[in-house]
Formats: structure tokens, C-alpha cells, sequence
């Protein structure tokens, strides 16, 4: 599995600020983004009424199932998995080679719609990871490592500054 950029605080807000707008344009509950082992890295909107760190787990392990899947049916990538329930659904999409969005939604709402903006968010979303990536491309976190379960405290540092000689 990859390893995850080191994220600090500029990164953590640029997140905050796309999963937003994602909630806002797809009239969504909730959306996670999530490592590929299944820590949670960041979330935006209702996490009062859902267990975030284990929804985080179990998505991620029905996004990789789904890829074996794919294999099994001569497939290189099914890019995402949506499960659907009487009050709320769920679409996990593949982001990069680090990271699952994940997002909750009223069963109500059409899961295209979801899509569409998720996939925008996504690109996004990447585009922040590789900017962290880039500015340190030696470093980075291995949560599964770490054995940590709550990962929220671990993304606040801000940047470093350099001292002078």
C-alpha cells in the first residue's frame, strides 16, 4: 500500500474547504476522506449520528473486496462502490493511490448526482495530496503502522519553518 503525505494544517484546510462545497452542491450528509486502510483522514458535516472510524474501516474494505471483484471479472478497476439503503446511501470513490472519499447521503437523492460532484471533489482532493507529497517526497505515514484510531490530531501541526544558520 502507499504511503500517505505527511498533511498539515494547509492541507487539512483545503480539504475542509472541498468537502464543503461537495456537501453543499450534492446535498449530501456527511463525506470522509479515507486512507486505503481504512483510517479516517479528514470528514466535513453530521458526524454526531454515524460511527465515522468504523464506516471509515468497512468502506475501505468493501472498496478493495470490490477490486478483487473487478479482477475476477478480467476488469483493471472498478473506481467505485455505492450501496444503497432505504434512508441513507453510500458511494465510495477512489481518489488516488493513497485515498477513498466516501459519502453519506438521503437514499432520496440520485446517486449520479452524487457522483458527479464527487468525482470534481476527487480530482481536487488529489491534486492537495500531491501538492503535500511534493513537498516533502521522502516522507510520509504509514497509518497502519502508526495503530492509532483516531488519526485527527495527527493532520493539525502547520507547516515548519526553516531556521536561519
Amino acid at each position: 500500500m502507499a504511503t500517505l503525505p505527511q498533511l498539515i494544517e494547509e492541507d487539512i484546510q483545503e480539504l475542509e474547504s472541498i468537502l464543503g462545497e461537495l456537501l453543499a452542491n450534492s446535498e449530501a450528509t456527511t463525506a470522509l476522506v479515507i486512507d486505503k486502510g481504512g483510517f479516517l483522514i479528514h470528514s466535513h458535516g453530521d458526524s454526531a449520528q454515524f460511527d465515522l472510524t468504523t464506516i471509515a474501516a468497512l468502506a475501505s474494505g468493501a472498496y478493495l473486496a470490490n477490486q478483487t471483484i473487478a479482477n475476477l471479472v478480467h476488469e483493471e478497476n472498478f473506481d467505485s462502490v455505492y450501496q444503497q439503503g432505504e434512508k441513507f446511501s453510500m458511494l465510495v470513490i477512489n481518489v488516488d493511490q493513497y485515498c477513498l472519499l466516501v459519502l453519506i447521503f438521503p437514499a432520496v437523492i440520485s446517486v449520479g448526482a452524487v457522483k458527479y460532484f464527487a468525482v470534481r471533489s476527487g480530482v481536487r482532493i488529489a491534486t492537495q495530496f500531491e501538492k503535500a507529497h511534493q513537498r516533502d517526497p521522502s516522507g510520509g505515514l504509514d497509518l497502519s503502522v502508526l495503530n492509532i484510531a483516531n488519526t485527527s490530531e495527527l493532520f493539525r501541526k502547520g507547516k515548519t519553518k526553516k531556521k536561519s544558520a
